[in-house]
């Protein structure tokens, strides 16, 4: 596994000095964000040679770009918002091999119409599964346009918001083109080290053949995020069953501070060094 973070998690701004930040402390890749070069995060335009910038800076540094962030509300209640976060995706996928990778994360979405990452009831309803098939079938052909893969992460807050929804949309789908991210700390709020431990473990074993991607933050014992090895998640027991599901993609953490960002990675490489030893 390699370990990375969010470009983003880093106040620098710019290609060249936002993965300088991420090499020098001390992460082999990462995931990027458009906002590292002070434009949007979904842009309605990009020019190849600013995309370019990414690609040559993570040569020049040594560091790998696992995804570029492209996260827009799927199943907003709003059908021209999601046109417009449709047509936005197009835009990064068409500059993902200039800056060097071949993912793209999203997010399921969620019928709030005002905030992406938060609850909605009618997350549940058939209605906004319907919504979210239609979105991904039409990412899946523009996937398989520019050969890019489609991280798609559990969310709590989201439709696709547990391991079980994961696999039903890999399995209604049918697509090579979509891949799992998962989480741990995205799969419960507040739960016994008993019941954390089983959600992971299930989860992993789900999904296991289409994990292309794992994150690394943390919950605090009130359910609130934390920086990862500072709150309930068994990191070691983590890993270990990644490690068991053959798992060697990119361990990426992110919500952390910039201040935190080597003693993060240093946990996670010491972490996952035991694993790898055992």
């Amino acid at each position: 596994m390699q370990v990375g973070i969010f470009a983003k998690t880093f106040p620098e701004m710019g290609a060249e000095q936002s993965l300088r930040a991420v090499a020098d402390a001390g992460y082999e890749v990462a995931q990027f964000n458009l906002a590292c070069l002070g434009l949007p995060s979904m842009p309605d335009a990009l020019d190849e040679n600013i995309a370019a910038q990414v690609g040559q800076a993570a040569k020049r540094i040594g560091v790998g770009i696992a995804a570029v962030s492209a996260t827009y509300n799927m199943i907003h209640p709003d059908v021209a918002v999601r046109k417009k976060g449709m047509q936005r995706l197009e835009v990064i996928m068409q500059r993902c091999a200039a800056m060097g990778t071949s993912m793209v994360s999203l997010c399921t979405g969620t019928r709030d119409a005002e905030d992406q990452w938060r609850w909605h009831p009618d997350n549940a309803s058939e209605s906004a599964w319907f919504d979210l098939r239609k979105e991904m079938d039409s990412a899946v052909v523009l996937a398989d346009r520019y050969d890019v893969v489609l991280g798609v992460e559990p969310e709590l807050a989201n439709v696709v918001s547990d391991a079980q929804s994961a696999r039903r949309l890999l399995d209604e789908v049918g697509s090579a083109r979509i891949k799992i991210i998962v989480d741990p700390a995205n799969l419960f709020e507040r739960a016994d080290r008993d019941e954390r431990r089983k959600i992971i473990e299930q989860a992993v074993d789900l999904l296991a053949q289409e994990i292309a991607m794992a994150h690394a933050k943390d919950r605090d014992t009130q359910g609130g995020f934390v920086a990862a090895g500072k709150g309930v998640v068994e990191f070691d027991h983590f890993l270990t069953r990644l490690k068991r599901a053959n798992f060697n993609g990119p361990l990426v953490t992110h919500g952390l501070d910039a201040s935190d960002a080597a003693a993060v990675g240093s946990f996670l490489r010491k972490t996952l060094s035991k694993v790898e030893q055992s």
